[in-house]
């Protein structure tokens, strides 16, 4: 084994604290896992807590296949100031005073509802983006204010959780909002566009993840409790890509480890019933089922073997031929109770 290697490739969600970057547990995930092959998918601002997905050693192939997932966050929008980031982080730019609509809680409940839909964004300041192959964050930080392009975004939910007017120490008015959203949406931006269009400065006060794609808040872990647990904090890959499968048996999974291609006629898909999340911690196969859809051109699908994920093709129609895109030779564990 390589020096600096575990043997582990595994996939488990980590509940991310406030005041870290996504980069600071992902080092964190390092020490615990020993492997020095740890990413995340999906970042998220130092600020903000939730759902962050943390791949474990050859899992981190994994990456580019989880990205592009819708996302749910709940958000507290406080008004009556901009900051430089869009949210509590940043250095206050603006104040202005809270029109008295806003705090009218059916005033609220109509603006919110009216923000579903698809729509261009203007990305904040301090974002991730690159142009010329710098991050727009870098260039703010130097004083220099990066031209960024709209992008199309869609806002799927939006649901007013509640409305207050702050208190006497200093919290300013704000609403607690519950967002579904598409990739690449920016909370910051739909804050800080919230309060132009209702006539104050806004910025982002607190935010949470509470989903990502087919992983949810209560799967993920606390830093403290994966410590604990390790690899039997892992979760299955397969149920996170919502990608249907095939089982290989021994003779398949050799041809599947030097990635040879599969023939479409010969190979049997199956898919997950739609279940609860509950029952996805059954140690039982009641939510699997054979798959009556015959295999979709370009479609993506897992190939497991002795209850791993061993590898991903992807299917030609052309041809009737399911095609390797990623092949495991340490394949990516399905977690404990699979």
């Amino acid at each position: 084994m390589k020096r600096g290697t575990s043997g582990l490739s595994l996939i488990v969600g980590v509940n991310k604290p406030a005041g870290m970057s996504s980069h600071d547990v992902v080092n964190v995930c390092r020490r615990i896992f020993g492997e020095r092959r740890v990413g995340h998918t999906g970042t998220l601002d130092p600020m903000a807590t939730g759902v962050l997905p943390i791949c474990v050693g050859p899992a981190t192939r994994l990456d580019a296949y989880l990205v592009g997932h819708e996302k749910r966050y709940r958000v507290r929008i406080a008004f009556g100031a901009s900051t430089t980031t869009d949210d509590a982080e940043g250095e206050v730019t603006r104040t202005g005073d809270v029109p008295v609509r806003v705090m009218d809680p059916a005033f609220a409940t109509s603006f919110v509802a009216g923000l579903v839909g698809a729509r261009k964004q203007l990305p904040p300041a301090y974002s991730a983006i690159k142009v010329g192959g710098k991050k727009a964050y870098e260039a703010a930080r130097q004083g220099t204010i990066i031209d960024l392009a709209p992008r199309d975004i869609e806002v799927y939910e939006a649901r007013l959780l509640g409305v207050s007017e702050g208190d006497a120490e200093g919290e300013r008015p704000f609403w607690d909002v519950e967002f579904r959203v598409s990739k690449g949406t920016y909370i910051r931006a739909l804050a800080r566009d919230a309060g132009v269009a209702v006539g104050c400065p806004a910025h982002v006060a607190a935010l949470e993840r509470t989903e990502l794609g087919l992983l949810q808040l209560e799967e993920c872990l606390t830093l403290e409790a994966l410590e604990q647990e390790k690899e039997r904090a892992a979760l299955d890959p397969v149920r996170l890509l919502g990608v249907r499968f095939a089982y290989a048996d021994s003779a398949q999974a050799a041809a599947v480890g030097n990635g040879n291609a599969l023939p479409g006629s010969a190979t049997t898909l199956f898919e997950r019933r739609r279940a609860t999340l509950d029952a996805e911690f059954c140690a039982c196969t009641a939510g699997v089922r054979e798959s009556c859809e015959e295999p979709r051109a370009g479609e993506i699908v897992a190939i497991i073997a002795e209850n791993r994920l061993v590898a991903l093709y992807e299917y030609d129609k052309s041809r009737d031929l399911f095609k390797a895109r990623c092949v495991f030779q340490t394949g990516v564990s399905r977690g404990g109770d699979i």
